[in-house]
C-alpha cells in the first residue's frame, strides 16, 4: 500500500493556483491506484487568521477539489481546510475522500496553536476521526497536535496504526517536528506519516522535510526543502508483528 506525501510553497489565499501546483506534482508521482495521498494543512490558502477570507462555502470549493483527485487516481485523499462555524470563529479540518469521489469523514484540530494566536481565531475540535484504508486504521491529526502524546493514544486505544500530521510547520523547529515525529511512531508502534509545506508565509518560512516514519522510528522516505512527492509502499504485516513481538501496546494502562 502506497503512502504519498506532497509538499510544496502554498500560494497565499490563493485557492487555484495552490490546486495548479498539486495537480502538477501528482501528475508526475507515478501513483499507484488506491495509495493514500496526504497534502498539508490548510493546504489551498496558507495559514491564515483571515476566516472570513478563506472559509470554505457550500459547497465547499476545496472539498470538490480533493474528491476530483480521489476520483482521478483512484486513490485516498486527505488534506486540510478551514470552514467558519456558526459564532463566526473558524474550523481548523481535514476531509479525507475516497476513490469514487465520496466523502468519508473530517476532523477538527484537537490544539489550536495558542502561541501563532491560533485559538484567537479558530475552535479547537474534541473528537478523533478513524477510517479505514487496506486494512489500516488512520488516524489524521494537525500540526500542533503533534505536541500532545495523549491524542495519539486515543487514536490507539481505537485502534489506530497508521497517523498523518499534516502541518504548516515553520524551520525555527524543524528540530522538534522530525524528533516528534519520530517519537509518536515509537511509543505508539505505528507508522507515521508527517506531511509539511515549503517556502514562506507573511510571518514564517517553512521547511519542508515531509518524512514517513515506520514503527520502529526510521525515517523510510524523507524530503528535503523543494516542492516535491515522496513515496513509499508500507506494510501492515510490519506493524502487526512488531506489536506481536513487543508488548508495549498491550502494556498501556487502561488500554483494555
Amino acid at each position: 500500500m502506497q503512502l504519498i506525501a506532497c509538499q510544496f510553497d502554498i500560494q497565499w489565499e490563493n485557492r487555484e493556483a495552490n490546486f495548479d501546483t498539486i495537480r502538477r506534482l501528482l501528475a508526475d508521482a507515478n501513483i499507484q491506484s488506491g495509495a493514500l495521498i496526504v497534502l498539508p494543512e490548510m493546504f489551498s490558502s496558507g495559514f491564515s487568521m483571515n476566516v472570513d477570507r478563506i472559509a470554505e462555502d457550500n459547497p465547499s470549493q476545496t472539498e470538490s477539489f480533493l474528491s476530483e483527485i480521489a476520483q482521478q487516481h483512484e486513490s485516498w485523499v486527505l488534506g486540510g481546510l478551514v470552514y467558519r462555524l456558526n459564532d463566526g470563529n473558524g474550523s481548523n479540518e481535514l476531509s479525507v475522500f475516497g476513490p469514487k469521489g465520496q466523502r468519508i469523514g473530517h476532523y477538527q484540530k484537537n490544539h489550536c496553536f495558542s502561541y501563532t494566536g491560533e485559538s484567537d481565531h479558530y475552535e479547537a475540535g474534541e473528537d478523533i476521526l478513524l477510517f479505514d484504508w487496506h486494512g489500516f486504521t488512520v488516524c489524521p491529526t494537525i500540526c500542533y497536535d503533534l505536541r500532545f502524546p495523549e491524542l495519539f493514544r486515543r487514536g490507539v486505544k481505537a485502534g489506530a496504526n497508521l497517523f498523518p500530521v499534516i502541518a504548516n510547520w515553520p524551520d525555527t523547529r524543524l528540530h522538534h517536528w522530525s524528533t516528534l515525529l519520530k517519537a509518536r511512531a515509537i511509543e505508539n508502534q505505528a507508522y507515521v506519516i508527517g506531511v509539511n509545506r515549503t517556502g514562506s508565509d507573511p510571518t514564517f518560512n517553512y521547511p519542508g522535510y515531509s518524512a514517513i516514519i515506520d514503527p520502529h522510528g526510521n525515517e523510510i522516505a524523507l524530503a528535503d526543502n523543494t516542492e516535491s512527492c515522496i513515496a513509499y509502499e508500507i506494510s501492515l504485516e510490519t506493524v502487526t508483528e512488531w506489536r506481536e513481538e513487543f508488548h508495549a501496546i498491550d502494556d498501556i494502562k487502561g488500554c483494555h
